[in-house]
């Protein structure tokens, strides 16, 4: 990712470093997809609970190329298929995930016991953010 400015940071990290709707786009067969997906950013990534057999992840798979789009906040980014959320490896996003997300994480819409209940990072390369007039690019 380019070089993103602390004080964008900050106002990132404000907007979306809690439970927050995003706008995630994906591309297949040249036809793009939009769909508000529940998300969680930190260090330069939103962070989204999945499943691996959705079309967004089919179709990550096959360009992994992403948009996306918030409150006055639009990026590119790179999807990466972190594995199944009960992963060892995973555990320490699936806590912050299950902190950030606790108001409906419960409410049984999510099997934590199907391996392919998966976490979805999308990895940042480029952005705007705008804020009181200010306009952050990176």
């Amino acid at each position: 990712m380019k070089n993103i400015s602390s004080e964008a940071e900050k106002i990132i990290m404000e907007r979306f470093g809690k439970d927050t709707v995003i706008a995630l786009a994906t591309v297949e067969d040249g036809i793009p997809y939009v769909r508000n997906v529940n998300a969680y950013y930190e260090n330069g990534a939103f962070y989204i609970i999945t499943n691996a057999r959705s079309n967004k992840m089919r179709q990550i798979k096959n360009n992994p190329i992403i948009a996306i789009s918030g409150e006055w906040f639009t990026a590119h980014g790179t999807g990466i298929h972190l594995g199944c959320f009960k992963k060892a490896e995973n555990q320490l996003i699936a806590r912050k995930l299950k902190n950030a997300f606790a108001e409906w994480i419960d409410n049984g819409h999510i099997d934590f016991d199907d391996e392919n209940t998966i976490i979805l990072c999308v990895k940042l390369t480029d952005g705007l953010l705008l804020s009181h007039g200010t306009q952050y690019e990176f």
